[in-house]
């Protein structure tokens, strides 16, 4: 049969074609997992919270996931990109190093960083509402966990181990999460902010020790212990740029969350991030094909085949498009049903799921094409794509959301991942050669 034959390639296979697919299935089942217990941990937290309280505890949230990026410093990725090479170079003191020096780095930086943020919480404390000064100075605690974590996702990532690296984020915290909240209700607790707060803090740190408890143990099997080398200066020098890139992507995918908490209460900062966690289980589709393929176009980029590199983006495309168009149409089919999960007032977000679909489905058309740029050394003006995105979407958040509040914010995000898409089209093809969009027709490899 055809079909058992595709899937025995792929789940057999040894070439880098059927490794990433591979990785891209196992990492397509999660994040289904994930997306669902994402969005069922979501609803049952609204139900206990109410739609104010909630709106606290995901704007805080929110907060912290968009700065641990900044305070791992990129090293996450640096993994990613560096240890696929040392494996293939058997530079296996550079790769000690690596995975050694990665997690120290990160763990301290980000707990300087944490500590800087708590501080300006607190500084700052006069200027932003009263409730959410606890809750943001308790969630930061969480900074160094959530950059660590990051750090071990790309270890696991780079060794093609979808299952360590994507499980304790996706699935494992997400139930630790329900399950502190669900003992603090037990035991007597109010279901309100803090309470969530504290139990994602937990659910956080539990995760992350767990998962460098088993990180190390499998890294110390497969590489013994012995000399390192550590190459900071190199790493860092790739990771400005890549850190650039990164955060300008969690800041545009995020930014119109945050921009609706300055300007709305709460309960609309609720109602729009129940609309954006709805339309996540388009998102997933795209996330993880990304997971699977990264570590691919950094080890065809080393092997310099150029042909195979942009052969195998081509087709990247083509996997993140068509089942993200098919999630699409699902979601909104039932959108109202399931915002309606949420709470009766959050049926409202109905109509931006339209608006925010546009920018998504158009995203997913080229597929993941900022970590082709990125593992080809693009790094930079990869950067000023999402730079110039971000913008975007900050200027009109500006301009809209005071006038037409949660519509405004949907159409400065649908516009700006647009805005994205396109550019980053443009700028595959003039520096990889591949035209990286789903629908175009293959071009020749323009002039140098």
């Amino acid at each position: 049969m055809p079909l058992a034959r595709r899937f025995d390639t792929i789940w057999f296979g040894s070439d880098e074609a059927a490794k990433a697919q591979r990785m891209s299935l196992v990492a397509f089942a999660i994040r289904v997992g994930s997306a669902g217990l994402a969005f069922l941990s979501q609803v049952v937290m609204a139900r206990w919270t109410g739609s104010h309280e909630y709106g606290i505890y995901v704007f805080v949230w929110t907060a912290v996931l968009m700065l641990s990026d900044f305070s791992c410093l990129g090293f996450s990725t640096v993994v990613i990109r560096f240890l696929p090479q040392y494996v293939k170079d058997g530079d296996i003191d550079r790769l000690r190093g690596l995975l050694l020096g990665s997690r120290l780095f990160s763990l301290l930086f980000s707990s300087v960083f944490a500590a800087i943020a708590i501080a300006a919480v607190w500084l700052l404390r006069e200027q932003m509402e009263a409730y959410y000064r606890v809750p943001f100075i308790l969630i930061f605690t969480s900074i160094p966990m959530v950059a660590l974590g990051g750090v071990l996702e790309g270890a696991a990532r780079a060794q093609s181990w979808p299952v360590r690296a994507l499980a304790p984020t996706y699935i494992i915290r997400p139930l630790m999460v329900l399950g502190y909240m669900a003992t603090a209700h037990a035991l007597g607790y109010e279901a309100n902010a803090i309470t969530a707060v504290i139990s994602a803090v937990l659910a956080t740190y539990t995760t992350t020790i767990l998962q460098l408890l088993v990180m190390t143990h499998d890294l110390d099997g497969m590489f013994p212990g012995g000399p390192r080398r550590t190459e900071y200066g190199v790493w860092i020098k790739y990771a400005v740029p890549v850190l650039l890139v990164e955060s300008f992507f969690v800041l545009l995918t995020n930014a119109d969350i945050m921009m609706v908490g300055i300007y709305l209460p709460p309960s609309d900062v609720a109602v729009y991030f129940a609309t954006v966690k709805t339309l996540a289980l388009v998102h997933f589709v795209f996330f993880a094909v990304r997971a699977g393929v990264a570590p691919q176009f950094a080890s065809l980029a080393g092997a310099k085949d150029r042909e195979a590199l942009r052969s195998f983006a081509r087709r990247s495309a083509n996997w993140t498009f068509f089942p993200s168009l098919a999630m699409a149409l699902a979601v909104l089919a039932g959108g109202h049903l399931l915002l309606s999960m949420f709470g009766a007032e959050f049926s409202e977000g109905y109509p931006l799921l339209f608006i925010l679909v546009i920018g998504v489905v158009l995203r997913s058309g080229v597929g993941p094409a900022e970590s082709l740029l990125n593992m080809t050394g693009h790094q930079n003006i990869c950067a000023g794509i999402f730079g110039a995105a971000l913008a975007i979407n900050i200027a009109l958040n500006l301009m809209l959301i005071p006038t037409y509040g949660l519509l405004g914010a949907a159409y400065a995000s649908a516009i700006a991942i647009g805005t994205e898409a396109l550019l980053l089209v443009l700028v595959v093809y003039r520096r990889v050669g591949v035209l990286m969009f789903v629908l175009a027709p293959q071009l020749k490899e323009p002039a140098a």
